[in-house]
């Protein structure tokens, strides 16, 4: 190491990294990823696009972040220091909505550059029309406060983040950029090197051996390798901070999924209902009332013609096995009474005796579930079988019950043509949409040309 007096100066090289997030769409740029990404992920991080995204959005959170703080912190002085005058109400009001917009700003930032799916709040509903009831519904969301939480806490954190990603990134490729600062800057005031320190008293400091360049440029090669990791650490609070308090409220999102499945649950009922009273006109009632006529004309013929009127007699007591038959049915249908006495395992045993295609059950339970999820599973397999007999054209199928952990799983499945899409608006949507009411999950697997596996996931009690 070796000292002059003078000065030195210094330059760091800029580069320039292209992100192709295309796989092979555009030639070179997918081959040049492909062989990018066959190094190890050390040495490959610094030059991904990943990184350079997370770069770009530290810096750019500390300039936007002083705005957003600046603002925030000048409503509230404002807004607060007027409440006492009816001015306040409305400045609050529109700073939190101002807000707001700046967090949804904020959230697209975080989707495009940190690849953070984060969903929009619910937006605001008033109850009454007016002014005044928007203004009443924006000071008491909770979503709007929490937005002005966030540019208050985020500026300081911005401010760090933004330093340590400066100084890491900048000292890191300048030490590891520094044998090619010495070959183009060999001399300097009659000595080899360029200047690393200089004191208040002029005196310099010159790296200008083999082995303190080496060391120099090794030690930068791994301030470079480690800085990628260094910003993902600190890009993962800001995505915590974005998920916590610019995305929807917890309590409002399971308020909205309670009311819908709610909603699901009382058209389901009416549907129910509406199936319940179609059949009973249609069938049984229609059924009793010719049968009523039909005794009618037997009694009218009784005396003259008993042969006659015994055959009427006859055919009424066919009919009255038929409606009996019919009534059996519709009762099974609204809860079948095997299910209350014996519970799944003989329930879906003597749903699989009456379809028309072979059906193995297994259950594995070692307790009956809630009576209601009880219910739903019934009528689950009770649908996904009646579709296995009307459209699959399988040959067999197979029915699994059985609990994981605080779930009971449901598992039907045939060797049929496949096919089945619960997005195609058939019964397996509505199905779905009843599995979902109580927080159940519906998963089909069906290829076309088959097989064709269902998975139903209801909660054990519900």
């Amino acid at each position: 190491m070796a000292t002059d007096y003078g000065q030195g100066y210094g330059y760091v090289m800029e580069a320039d990294v292209e992100d192709h997030r295309g796989h092979g769409s555009h030639g070179g740029g997918g081959r040049g990823e492909g062989r990018l990404h066959r190094l190890p992920v050390a040495l490959r991080a610094p030059l991904e696009g990943r990184t350079w995204r997370e770069l770009l959005y530290v810096l750019l959170s500390f300039p936007i972040s002083i705005i957003g703080f600046v603002f925030a912190v000048t409503m509230l002085s404002v807004g607060v220091g007027l409440l006492v005058t009816f001015i306040g109400i409305p400045i609050l009001a529109l700073g939190l909505m101002a807000c707001r917009g700046f967090g949804a700003l904020e959230r697209v930032r975080a989707r495009t550059l940190l690849d953070v799916d984060v969903k929009d709040p619910h937006p605001l509903k008033p109850k009454d029309r007016g002014v005044m009831a928007w203004m009443g519904a924006v000071l008491k969301s909770g979503v709007s406060w929490r937005h002005v939480l966030y540019a208050l806490i985020h500026m300081p954190w911005a401010l760090f983040s933004f330093v340590v990603t400066a100084l890491v990134w900048t000292y890191g490729w300048a030490m590891l950029t520094y044998p090619l600062w010495f070959w183009l800057f060999p001399l300097y005031g009659g000595q080899d090197g360029i200047q690393l320190y200089g004191g208040d008293d002029g005196h310099r400091i010159y790296l200008d051996n083999p082995f303190e360049i080496g060391l120099t440029a090794g030690t930068g090669l791994l301030v470079t390798l480690a800085t990628p990791w260094i910003v993902r650490a600190l890009t993962t609070v800001d995505r915590l901070l974005v998920f916590g308090l610019l995305g929807p409220s917890r309590l409002v999102s399971r308020v909205v999924e309670l009311e819908s499945d709610r909603g699901v649950v009382v058209d389901t009922a009416a549907a129910d209902l509406r199936r319940i009273e179609r059949d009973l006109h249609d069938g049984a009632q229609a059924r009793l009332v010719a049968l009523a006529m039909d005794l009618g004309l037997a009694k009218e013929k009784l005396a003259e013609d008993p042969e006659a009127a015994a055959r009427m007699v006859d055919e009424a007591h066919g009919e009255v096995k038929v409606a009996l038959q019919e009534l059996r049915d519709l009762a099974r249908g609204i809860h079948p009474a095997v299910l209350t006495d014996r519970g799944l395992d003989a329930a879906l045993s003597a749903l699989a005796a009456r379809c028309t295609v072979p059906v193995e059950v297994e259950v594995d339970l070692a307790a009956r579930p809630a009576a209601a999820i009880e219910g739903i599973a019934y009528f689950t397999v009770s649908e996904l079988l009646q579709n296995i007999s009307k459209h699959s054209g399988a040959g067999r199928a197979s029915v699994d019950v059985w609990k994981v952990e605080d779930r009971l799983m449901l598992q039907v499945g045939d060797d049929g043509r496949g096919g089945a899409d619960v997005s195609a608006g058939s019964g397996l949507a509505g199905l779905a949409e009843r599995l979902d009411a109580v927080d159940g999950i519906l998963v089909v697997e069906s290829p076309v040309g088959g097989p064709t596996l269902v998975t139903a996931e209801l909660p054990w009690r519900g």
